[in-house]
């Protein structure tokens, strides 16, 4: 199998659809993007222009490179152009029965050594995998929300995956200027998300509990945690604080931790009263323009840092 890509096709124009393209033809990458819908393929440019003026705006690339990357971007709503692609991120909704769908028109379309990559935050490859022909060339790169400000990809190969694959895969999204890591075998959730709702877990118990406001478990996360973070993960972190003074923490810690899953409840009460976030101009926290102002411009130095 060839390792070269020099044409990538994305299928999807959500925000990780296009946030992947403009990844890919950042990188010199000929990216075809499809959907079925024109409506919402006629924005992909707008939407890929956004990403790009980001990086500008935080001097990461300069105007030339954003209009170069523009013109490798192509669109169609013919999925049958993706037969021009050496490597395919399916990007369309967390709907089983949707990728099953379009996998088994992609049977036909693909090239014979096309690689299928599936975004998929919550599906393990083989159940996905079960709609093709060639489960062998199937893999999960799981990119994370925007993809030009974190670079995770979450390479999770199936258990029909051929290695070079796995391989290829790790090799271009290195290439497109992600950070990739393999994991040994699928679970659930794969790992960040896993980390994610653990921490989410424990921060809706401390809210439930009376202790501390959503304002206060933020503040904490952001003045703490997610500083060190960044810097040396959980495990690094626990073996320079030392294993044995973690051992004493956890013996009394550990037992308070929540556990239980009827936390969600929270998330639960926000939506049934129409607050889910930003979206709706509310959840646990109103959202007016000085709050979004905040964040962006926060988001601007963690862009051009990056």
């Amino acid at each position: 199998m060839d390792s070269k890509v020099t044409v990538a096709g994305v299928i999807g124009t959500g925000l990780m659809g296009v946030g992947i393209a403009t990844q890919c033809a950042l990188h010199g990458l000929r990216t075809i993007v499809h959907d079925v819908d024109a409506a919402r393929l006629a924005s992909v440019n707008a939407k890929a222009q956004a990403v790009l003026d980001e990086l500008i705006d935080a001097g990461r690339i300069d105007a030339a490179a954003r209009d170069a990357a523009l013109a490798r971007i192509e669109t169609s709503t013919q999925l049958d152009v993706m037969a021009q692609a050496q490597f395919v991120f399916e990007a369309v909704p967390e709907v089983l029965e949707l990728k099953h769908r379009l996998y088994a028109q992609l049977n036909d379309v693909l090239a014979s050594d096309a690689v299928l990559a599936s975004n998929t935050s919550g599906f393990e490859p083989d159940r996905l995998a079960q709609a093709l022909h060639a489960p062998q060339r199937f893999v999960i790169a799981h990119f994370w929300n925007p993809p030009h400000m974190i670079p995770l990809v979450e390479v999770v190969p199936g258990s029909a995956t051929a290695p070079e694959v796995t391989a290829r895969t790790e090799a271009l999204m290195s290439g497109i200027g992600m950070e990739p890591v393999v994991l040994a075998k699928a679970i659930a959730g794969f790992v960040g998300n896993r980390l994610q709702f653990a921490v989410l877990r424990e921060a809706l118990n401390i809210v439930r509990s009376g202790a501390a406001s959503p304002e206060v478990v933020d503040r904490v996360m952001k003045a703490s945690l997610g500083r060190r973070w960044s810097i040396v993960g959980p495990l690094e972190s626990a073996d320079m604080g030392g294993l044995d003074t973690f051992v004493d923490i956890s013996s009394h810690l550990m037992p308070e931790l929540a556990k239980d899953e009827d936390v969600i409840d929270l998330l639960r009460e926000q939506v049934d009263a129409g607050r889910v976030g930003v979206r709706s101009g509310a959840g646990f926290y109103e959202w007016d323009e000085a709050h979004l102002a905040r964040v962006k411009a926060a988001r601007r130095k963690l862009i051009a840092g990056g």
